[in-house]
């Protein structure tokens, strides 16, 4: 797993209300774009430099795709990308305070210590 990849991506399309928007309405399309288009960018390689660092892994693309957080997070994402980004797509959708982080909180209370790693 490139984690520093996929946390790269969390934190630029987070970092973007437009990006947010997109990856909310077209999860895979936003995914393949920014892997093909941003991820050399972002990590200022050349155009000709092709690595799979450069690149997701199949589990990492269909759990961004599918917006599935708590795959990412076993992947090793880091939890406050996640969470500031879901919080940026889902918080709308629910309608009570707090509503959506603690489904977050739920969904992975599943995890105990040690947690993931999140290093990159």
């Amino acid at each position: 797993m490139s984690k520093y990849l996929v946390n790269k991506f969390l934190f630029t399309i987070d970092r973007d209300p437009d990006l947010t928007e997109r990856y909310r309405s077209d999860p895979r399309g936003t995914v393949t774009w920014w892997e093909a288009e941003r991820a050399s960018l972002i990590l200022n390689c050349y155009d000709r430099e092709r690595s799979t660092w450069l690149s997701f892994t199949d589990e990492e693309r269909e759990a961004l795709a599918r917006h599935d957080y708590v795959a990412l997070f076993r992947l090793g994402a880091h939890n406050f990308l996640t969470l500031t980004l879901f919080i940026a797509l889902f918080e709308r959708d629910y309608a009570e305070p707090l509503g959506f982080q603690r489904e977050y909180a739920t969904r992975l209370a599943g995890f105990s210590l040690p947690y993931p790693d999140i290093s990159t």
